[in-house]
């Protein structure tokens, strides 16, 4: 059914996607371009960690989360796939009884 909001948890691949787009709006980049430049570092799609910080607040917002700032969430900063990971496991509590 389009046009339907869904509440199950996005897969990582969706996750990546909104990251990417984040990134992308704040560099005045396109999003090909973002996501050719992350694919050039490694599979787990590095990225300036200052950039992911600067997103954390759109993501949180977008999936109605809060990431802590612990350890953890500091070393799912290093990669979009990581940032992504941690993302929809906050998703994934939040969901929780």
């Amino acid at each position: 059914m389009e046009g339907v909001l869904s509440t199950a948890t996005p897969d990582i691949d969706d996750i990546v996607s909104v990251v990417i787009g984040f990134l992308a709006e704040l560099q005045e980049k396109t999003t090909p371009e973002v996501r050719v430049e992350l694919e050039d570092g490694g599979a787990e799609l590095p990225v300036d960690s200052l950039l992911i910080v600067e997103i954390l607040t759109r993501i949180e917002e977008r999936y109605s989360i809060a990431i802590p700032a612990d350890r953890q969430s500091a070393q799912a900063t290093r990669s979009v796939q990581a940032f992504a990971r941690a993302v929809q496991e906050a998703i994934t509590e939040r969901q929780q009884p």
